[in-house]
């Protein structure tokens, strides 16, 4: 119960809902936990679901050249999804995966596409909470073509520092697009 309130009040930080909008927000999710590697959902699935990390970390992957990238990392009060399977209805060549023991809150989104007719304020609500996800994007990419790989990692590292300290090095490297070498030479320089 208070991870779910934890969540309601991080909604209500976005945007100001009614008691009853939360109320029906409230009745459909519920909370899952994943441990440790294991995927919240796999390569292949149609995504049907937005998460919110309670605790933990988790990332988006995929593999390229069989090689595995990580795209996103999320850390506790940040939602997860692969919204291109989720708004297009296929399914994703990416995977959630749970980097540390964590806990999710789930909501599926039918339910809570139907609550956004009853109640806009809440349909007001994830437009915002989707449009601060594009905006993320958006900065990734231009961090990829603007910034260098020392300062992609200090960006991570601002975000959130003792967690960053406990993710596999080969995730951190291929998430900013570089090698393990690159990366310990990085934080050899910086400590």
């Amino acid at each position: 119960m208070e991870q779910l309130n934890k969540f309601l009040n991080y909604l209500s930080d976005i945007s100001p809902i009614s008691e009853e909008a939360k109320e029906g927000i409230k009745n459909m999710c519920s909370t899952v936990d994943i441990r440790k590697n294991d995927n919240l959902q796999s390569i292949g699935q149609t995504c049907r679901t937005i998460y919110f990390v309670v605790e933990g970390t988790a990332r988006i992957n995929y593999f390229k050249e069989d090689k595995d990238v990580t795209e996103y990392f999320a850390f506790a009060n940040d939602m997860i999804i692969r919204a291109e399977s989720l708004f297009t209805g296929k399914p994703s060549h990416k995977a959630i995966q749970a980097i540390s023991d964590t806990t999710f809150i789930a909501i599926p989104a039918n339910p809570l596409f139907e609550l956004f007719e009853k109640y806009h304020e809440v349909e007001r609500l994830f437009r915002k909470i989707v449009e601060r996800s594009y905006v993320d994007t958006i900065n990734r990419l231009e961090s990829l073509q603007f910034h260098t790989a020392e300062e992609r990692y200090q960006d991570l590292i601002e975000k959130s520092p003792a967690v960053v300290r406990e993710i596999p090095l080969k995730h951190i490297a291929s998430y900013l697009g570089i090698t393990q070498v690159s990366l310990s030479r990085i934080r050899a320089a910086i400590s």
